[in-house]
């Protein structure tokens, strides 16, 4: 039995998108699927089926490279409201998803607009270990005392700022705070550089992947917790490897928006 996929990206966070009814692959074979080398490479498997409810356009399920569940994606929520457009949906639709809804906009210069929600910053809620919900933590990571600021943007997030992202310590840190004891669900681990008030530049170490080109909520993260914090204003420019997207955020009660592209590289099929 073949499967039809289209690969997508946003800013190189890249997808196999499946439109499907049917029930989505075991990881042993989401894995071999998103190997770079024999089968179709991938960050993550975007798996879309119908809506529960039918006044939403689809309900979608999100498995990272290494066959674990997401709870959220960011420029994959962007991929697929585009891909639904091309096929019909309108421009301004609701999608199901394992968090709640998500409201995407197709907007006129090609981007795509998708509301991820509020921002939670309850530690219970993200969830990370600690007494009471602070604005900033100390994390103890062999011998070194990191300042962290944590978030659920429907998945859990670590924020690090930075003073230099190209020098960050990603490949060292980002592994060690993903599967940190007080992470019990791990967590994206976002290291993040304030430019100016409406301009950060951010690498992400994701949850199941790695250090990725781009990641949506994570970029949601590192957004609010500055904005937050009172670094950031309502709308933020965030440069990832891949590309930039805009976040913007009206504070405490209302949902982050995230805007940025959502490209189709190509269409194929490919064994179940």
């Amino acid at each position: 039995m073949s499967l039809r996929f289209t690969k997508m990206h946003g800013l190189g966070n890249d997808f196999m998108v499946v439109a499907s009814g049917a029930a989505p692959p075991a990881a042993e074979r989401i894995r071999a699927l998103a190997d770079r080398r024999t089968g179709v490479g991938f960050d993550q498997l975007l798996w879309v089926g119908p809506a529960r409810d039918p006044a939403n356009a689809a309900c979608y399920r999100i498995f990272n490279s290494d066959g674990s569940e997401a709870e959220q994606c960011g420029n994959g929520a962007r991929c697929i409201a585009r891909l639904l457009a091309t096929r019909g949906a309108a421009d301004e639709l609701v999608l199901e998803h394992a968090g709640g809804l998500s409201a995407a906009r197709i907007l006129g210069d090609g981007t795509v607009s998708v509301a991820m929600g509020e921002p939670d910053f309850r530690p219970e809620h993200v969830p990370f270990a600690a007494e009471a919900e602070a604005e900033t933590y100390e994390v103890e990571l062999d011998g070194e005392t990191l300042a962290l600021r944590v978030v659920s943007i429907g998945n859990p997030h670590g924020v690090v700022r930075v003073p230099d992202v190209a020098s960050a310590p990603v490949a060292r840190v980002g592994p060690a705070l993903e599967r940190h004891e007080r992470f019990p669900n791990r967590a994206n681990i976002s290291f993040m550089q304030v430019v100016t008030s409406g301009h950060v530049q951010l690498r992400v170490f994701e949850r199941g992947v790695g250090e990725t080109r781009a990641c949506g909520t994570g970029a949601c993260a590192a957004a609010v917790v500055g904005q937050r914090a009172g670094w950031l204003d309502d709308s933020v420019r965030v440069d990832l490897p891949g590309g930039t997207v805009t976040v913007s955020w009206k504070g405490p009660g209302e949902p982050v928006w995230l805007t940025g592209e959502a490209i189709t590289v190509f269409e194929g099929t490919v064994a179940a």
